[in-house]
This record gives structure tokens, C-alpha cells and sequence, in this order.
């Protein structure tokens, strides 16, 4: 059964696509929240980007769980309820089912329905025998416990969240989405979750800007989307993709860049931009181990074990509640 659930039934409605929009672009500096880049094709794209010579994270996420699985699935036990934070293609879950000892059910959470969907058929079809309760909901926003209950129980809970998706929030942002799943899974429950390492800035701004122009196909099909679903007035020719490393946050940043005088108007409201005046549309925040685990126990997590790739790109971390 697909579970669908949102604040007010409508975080993923065109409504809440709106209003967030209205006010992102009456900011200071214009910005949008980064899950709205994940339409349909938004999701495709970024599968692409993945697979692009300069995206290391796909490629150090997947040798990290090589590497390392045996481990991972002995953190996660036995007949676990395994819960997973923007299941995408269900590529690197794959693995975890695999090697996890009679996991009790699998729960993907994604904003995508078209993406969830397409997920879940595949792996029930190769996972027969094991329940998935699949849910259609943004993430980022608090799920009500009873969606994720199972009958009969499981033994512990398990919220899996790989990739790097953790650097697109801000220092605040991330302690408290961090307590969020840290009540999700309970005192006995454990996270295992995915960071990406600081590193130099050639080869950060090379991984969000890559030669092939997928990235900024990606940035730029948010353009496409606000016209097609908003009914904005707008020309997605008039912005260019860019990719800036900001040294005072270590981070990077997406931000769609007007390339002349142009105007967006949707929703009865018009937004000047200026030549080089922009939207910002992503952050992707790095951590050394330390300031991740200092992260981590703000929000009362306690990291238990961490393993990176071959190469030291990208890191993986189990945590469990510090009171557990």
C-alpha cells in the first residue's frame, strides 16, 4: 500500500510549490528550496549526474558500501524496520537488503511519486518476500509515527539516509532535522547516514558544474518547472547554471544566474533580475569527521562507527540516541 502524507496535505502540492516560490523570490537574495528540483525529470537528471566523470559522491558512496557492507548490515541486526530518507532509484538499498539479516520491512520516503513508484515495483518484484510500505512525502517535513508502524513490530528501527543529501541544510537546519530522526528511530533505534568530506575546491566545483552540462540541466529544469506548473511568465534562456564555493561555510552553492535584464512573474506578482543578479537553488555543506560528530550530538546522536571509501572522499556514519 502507498502511504501519502504532507503538513496540511499539501507539501508536495502545487500550493506549497507556490507559496514557497512567492517567497523565496521576494528575498533579498532570491532562493528556492532544493527539493523542488526533483520533479520527475529532475530525478532522472540527477541519476545522470551521478554518472558524469566529475561526480565523485555516487561513485565513493557505492565503493564506500562495498567496502564496508558487512559492517553496515551488522550495525542495522536483525529483523530491522529499515526506513530510507529519498529513496531515488533504490541503487545502493539494493545492497542493504541484500546483505541485512531478515530485514522485518522496508520503508522508502520520497517527494517523487513517479520515482517511488518506479522503485518500489523493482525491488518488490527482486524482494518477494519482504514488505514495503512505501510513502509519498517530503522528507524534510515532520511524518506522523503511525504511518511508520508496523503489525507486528519490528525490533528496532533503522533510518537509512545515504548519499549527501544532509550538506543541503544550513548548521541549525541540520542539528534539527537530525533530532527529527533521531525521535524517529527511538531508544533503540540506530541512523546510518551519508556526509560528504571537505576536499579541494577544484574538484568540488568540477562535481557540481561537469562538462557535459548535466548539472546545470538539472539546475535549470527548476525554471522549466516553475513556468510548466505555476503558470509563470518567464525565459529559462535569460539564466545560466553556476557553481560557487563558498569558503566561509564550506560549502558549495547552485545558483541560477540572470544573463540580462529579465522578469519572472507568477501568481499576479512580477521579480526583476539585474545581469548577474541570481537564485540561489543549493547548498551542499562538508564536514571533517570531527564537525560532523559535533553535529551529531547536538542533536543527541552518538556516532558509533564511521567508515569512508577507498580513496577518503565521502563518509558513512552509524549513530545511535546518546541516552541509548
Amino acid at each position: 500500500m502507498l502511504d501519502s502524507h504532507s503538513d496540511d496535505e499539501a507539501a508536495v502540492s502545487g500550493n506549497s510549490f507556490l507559496q514557497d516560490v512567492l517567497h523565496g523570490l521576494s528575498q533579498t537574495q532570491p532562493e528556492i528550496p532544493c527539493k523542488y528540483l526533483y520533479d520527475e525529470l529532475g530525478s532522472e537528471l540527477f541519476e545522470a549526474i551521478g554518472r558524469t566523470d566529475e561526480y565523485y559522491v555516487t561513485r565513493a558512496d557505492l565503493a564506500l558500501h562495498r567496502t564496508h557492507l558487512q559492517a553496515i548490515a551488522d550495525c542495522i541486526g536483525e529483523q530491522a524496520h529499515i526506513i530510507e530518507f529519498g529513496s531515488g532509484a533504490g541503487i545502493k538499498i539494493r545492497l542493504i537488503l541484500n546483505a541485512a539479516r531478515n530485514p522485518r520491512a522496508y520503508t522508502p520516503i520520497e517527494i517523487s511519486l513517479e520515482a517511488l513508484q518506479s522503485s518500489v515495483e523493482t525491488l518488490q518484484r527482486d524482494f518477494p518476500t519482504l514488505e514495503i510500505e512505501p510513502v509519498n512525502a517530503d522528507y524534510t517535513r515532520d511524518i506522523p509515527d503511525e504511518i511508520l508502524d508496523l503489525q507486528p513490530p519490528a525490533k528496532r528501527r533503522i533510518v537509512y539516509f545515504p548519499g549527501s543529501t544532509i550538506s543541503n541544510f544550513s548548521g541549525a537546519q541540520a542539528e534539527a532535522f537530525l533530532g527529527r530522526m533521531q525521535r524517529m528511530i527511538g531508544p533503540t533505534g540506530g541512523l546510518l547516514i551519508g556526509v560528504d568530506l571537505i576536499k579541494s575546491e577544484s574538484i568540488l566545483e568540477a562535481a557540481y558544474d561537469d562538462a557535459a552540462g548535466v548539472t546545470a540541466a538539472f539546475n535549470l529544469n527548476l525554471l522549466t518547472r516553475i513556468q510548466n506548473e505555476l503558470g509563470a511568465r518567464l525565459q529559462p534562456d535569460d539564466f545560466r547554471h553556476e557553481a560557487r564555493y563558498n569558503r566561509d561555510c564550506q560549502r558549495i552553492e547552485m545558483h541560477l544566474v540572470a544573463l540580462r535584464d529579465t522578469r519572472i512573474e507568477v501568481a499576479g506578482r512580477h521579480f526583476d533580475f539585474q545581469a548577474g543578479q541570481s537564485i540561489h537553488t543549493e547548498n551542499s555543506h562538508k564536514y571533517s569527521i570531527d564537525s560532523f560528530s559535533r553535529l551529531a550530538h547536538a542533536a543527541d546522536l552518538s556516532i558509533v562507527q564511521t567508515w569512508t571509501d577507498p580513496q577518503g572522499l565521502f563518509s558513512m556514519h552509524y549513530l545511535e540516541p546518546v541516552s541509548s
